[in-house]
């Protein structure tokens, strides 16, 4: 009777091992079996997100040393200059610099026929953004719509809106600002992106561009949940 009984236990831990090991295996395919891209991406944004934390605070205590030092006055001229700031980093304001300039056009094919021009999809299209960050671009408009960080990107009745308007039929330009436009251009000439434009029917080109000028975003922004914070004193 013990020997059943140990021998039905050690049956059960068996399969317990089996049922875990099947489960690890299951899950570390599942990991392995991601597109590279979109573990690059997402190691990509979580280092992002970490450095603009840090980058904000450093920012937030120098700037908290400079206005605890100054008098009325120059405290004003601060906010002021901290307000314009952060309008450019917003994207809320006119931009200027060197870059590259993308044009996506349609691949002509030699046919008697009328060819129809393809759409730019939204999610391919919003794949181009995100690898243009990955490889060092600060500031993207594509034709006068600026690119900021809560700009949408999707599809309306078959067609591709960005910032809520419809996007113009193609050939259609990109501007990238980038602190090294060539670097840019070197690595998104031969990136993977511009395979899956091709099966679109795309064209992807890329042009460095020292004289850009990128609009402002024109959009509104939606201020509701934003509330202003209390103090330990209980002043605003």
């Amino acid at each position: 009777m013990k020997r059943n009984v140990l021998i039905s236990i050690a049956a059960l831990l068996a399969g317990l091992m089996g049922t875990i090991l099947f489960q690890s295996n299951q899950a570390h395919e599942e990991r392995d079996s991601r597109d590279l891209w979109e573990v690059r991406t997402e190691i990509h944004d979580k280092q992002e997100t970490q450095q603009n934390l840090y980058t904000q605070i450093h920012e937030a205590e120098q700037k908290l040393d400079e206005y605890q030092s100054q008098n009325n006055k120059e405290r004003i001229e601060l906010l002021k200059e901290s307000v314009q700031k952060l309008k450019k980093r917003a994207g809320l304001t006119e931009i200027k610099g060197e870059g590259i300039k993308i044009t996506i056009k349609p691949i002509l094919v030699n046919s008697d026929r009328v060819q129809e021009y393809p759409e730019i999809p939204p999610e391919l299209l919003q794949r181009l953004f995100n690898e243009l960050y990955t490889y060092g671009a600060n500031d993207i408009a594509i034709e006068n719509e600026r690119i900021i960080q809560i700009s949408p990107v999707r599809d309306v009745n078959g067609e591709t809106y960005v910032n809520n308007r419809p996007l113009p039929s193609v050939p259609v330009e990109i501007s990238v600002l980038a602190e090294d436009a060539k670097e840019l251009m070197e690595y998104m000439q031969v990136s993977k992106v511009n395979d899956y434009f091709a099966v679109e029917n795309l064209e992807v080109q890329y042009q460095v561009d020292f004289h850009l000028t990128l609009p402002a975003y024109q959009q509104h922004i939606d201020l509701e949940y934003i509330r202003s914070a209390e103090s330990e004193e209980g002043g605003k």
